[in-house]
């Protein structure tokens, strides 16, 4: 009997347009994804169970590690919070409108204010090459950082006030003080980051986030 002959089929399988969707999603999350800026002082926060997450924007946060302490302003701010501190700080008038201009787009700085002009004349590597910032001072006598917390606080309220005046603050709940965040390492001395709490303490600032990870069993 004779035999029938099966045709062999293809197996090839067109993968053009697998490709493509694969390709579109790459470009959406390479162009919707947010760089991680560089800290100056990068700091290992304690263990928790808390999942509650710090707002997305408007926070300013004080970062403690090594008893040296860095801040960081909210980049709406960070215009008004320099103009302020000039006026109790004259040596910020001197800055150039370039320094001026690299202030606002640097996220963290940790200088005494005499320190920020030559701060801000040098790159973003050598700026936050590690040990290099020594830090804000916030003792007693030389308490930088309250006044700096305390000008980002009166620009918040300048800027808020200024919306309201306009009619852009879509919602009265928005009206509020400038939400402030202690970021301290794990290992950090229990008395800094008391000292911190004081500075706030005495500005009447009794509400703040005070930022941890999650552990291990957590994830």
């Amino acid at each position: 009997m004779a035999k029938h002959k099966i045709s062999r089929k293809s197996t090839r399988i067109d993968m053009t347009a697998m490709c493509d969707v694969a390709f579109l999603l790459l470009s959406f999350f390479v162009m919707t994804a947010t760089a991680k800026q560089p800290e100056p002082k990068p700091v290992d926060p304690p263990a928790s169970t808390v999942l509650d997450k710090l707002p997305e924007e408007g926070v300013a946060t004080i970062s403690v590690g090594d008893k040296q302490v860095f801040f960081t302003i909210p980049r709406g701010i960070r215009q008004g919070t320099l103009d302020r501190m000039a006026e109790l700080h004259p040596v910020l008038k001197q800055l150039t409108p370039e320094q001026r201009k690299v202030f606002l787009n640097m996220d963290g700085f940790g200088v005494p204010v005499n320190q920020l002009g030559g701060l801000l004349k040098l790159s973003s590597d050598a700026r936050n090459k590690p040990g290099f910032q020594k830090g804000i001072p916030y003792d007693s006598i030389n308490g930088e950082l309250g006044d700096w917390v305390k000008q980002a606080r009166e620009a918040e309220k300048e800027l808020l006030d200024k919306r309201k005046a306009e009619g852009k603050l879509e919602d009265e709940k928005d009206y509020k003080d400038l939400d402030i965040a202690i970021k301290g390492d794990a290992k950090e001395d229990y008395p800094t980051i008391k000292r911190i709490i004081d500075i706030l303490q005495d500005q009447k600032k009794n509400k703040f986030f005070l930022v941890t990870g999650l552990r291990n069993e957590d994830f």
